[in-house]
């Protein structure tokens, strides 16, 4: 075997190697299909997650993401945002946005919408508009929480969707890798707030950094402890 074609099968053995999921894995991702299972069940096969990240914070904005998956894709460590690691994060941010056959958008809704409509009004906003600017029509939406926009194509609302369902997993993980990315960008912007390091949450070092420093342009003046430093 001539040393470039054994490089090359070197490498094919090790990406099948890191592709390989163990038993437990496998289990948990199934786990997470069971929605989805239901739905092809029922006819439904473009099924679309949809979730948002940045409900809380007292600065930045709200972004949305919505995503179909293929039937074949890989899986692995696919799940609640909130439960992966930074790195596994990126990973699979990267792994989704880059397979040719997901299909994904995100939406994004700024600090100066959310304190003209209120939170609540711009998390919807951000979610339909990120249905609506998919480039094929969903045939069935899973929506993260308790209430999702009104919208023509059939949905659902799952209370904890994003751990119970891997269309909306994979959409919580596009969601907040995306907005972290923006509240990384602000924090080149406006470094006396440490937004690369909570992301615009009221951490105790953000409340400091308020009274120290007042307000910057990206916070959201309807909040509190924010409204009262107006």
């Amino acid at each position: 075997m001539k040393p470039w074609a054994f490089s090359r099968y070197v490498v094919k053995f090790t990406i099948r190697l890191i592709l390989i999921i163990s038993p437990k894995e496998r289990h948990r991702i199934n786990k997470l299909k069971v929605f989805e299972k239901e739905l092809n069940l029922q006819g439904f096969f473009k099924i679309c997650g949809v979730d948002e990240a940045g409900r809380g914070p007292l600065a930045g904005p709200v972004v949305a993401a919505a995503i179909i998956l293929p039937k074949k894709i890989n899986l692995k460590r696919v799940d609640d945002s909130k439960k992966v690691s930074e790195k596994n994060r990126l990973d699979i941010f990267k792994r989704l946005t880059e397979h040719e056959n997901v299909i994904y958008n995100v939406s994004i809704i700024d600090h100066t919408i959310i304190d003209k409509i209120n939170i609540h009004q711009a998390s919807l906003l951000a979610m339909k508009k990120a249905v609506m600017g998919l480039k094929i029509l969903p045939e069935y939406l899973l929506f993260d929480g308790r209430i999702h926009p009104l919208m023509t194509i059939p949905s659902k609302a799952i209370i904890n969707g994003d751990c119970k369902s891997v269309s909306i997993a994979a959409a919580s993980i596009i969601a907040k890798v995306t907005r972290d990315n923006i509240m990384n960008e602000y924090h080149q912007m406006y470094p006396n707030y440490g937004f690369n390091l909570h992301k615009g949450y009221g951490t105790e070092m953000h409340r400091k950094a308020l009274l120290e420093f007042g307000l910057c342009a990206i916070h959201r003046r309807s909040f509190e402890p924010v409204k009262i430093l107006t």
